[in-house]
């Protein structure tokens, strides 16, 4: 039998090294949340929060106990927008992006 890598650990490694990836996840998890997947970006969100800045340097900078960062990206949590708006500025500056949304027309 092969031995393989935990998915997590592989996407992980990948954040870290590979500032587009990075920036491509942080973009998938702000599509997710606008397409009706607010699970899937939340669990997108902390794989990101956990590869990048980490929940402790994250609850310092939004003044928020990182227990309940954790539960808000979590499965089942529920962060407020306020506390979403915080999270993505937060990632936006750690990984020197912007974002740029475009409405279009369905064809």
């Amino acid at each position: 039998m092969a031995i393989t890598r935990d998915f997590r650990d592989t996407v992980q490694a990948r954040i870290q090294h590979d500032e587009a990836f990075a920036a491509a996840l942080l973009d998938e998890a702000v599509l997710l949340f606008l397409d009706g997947e607010p699970e899937l970006a939340r669990l997108t969100l902390r794989d990101l929060v956990n590869a990048t800045i980490g929940f402790e340097e994250l609850a310092s900078e939004v003044e928020k106990p990182s227990k309940s960062l954790h539960r808000m990206l979590s499965a089942k949590g529920n962060p407020t927008m306020d506390n979403l708006t915080q999270i993505f500025s937060v990632l936006k500056r750690k990984l020197g992006v912007d974002f740029e949304i475009h409405a279009v027309k369905h064809a």
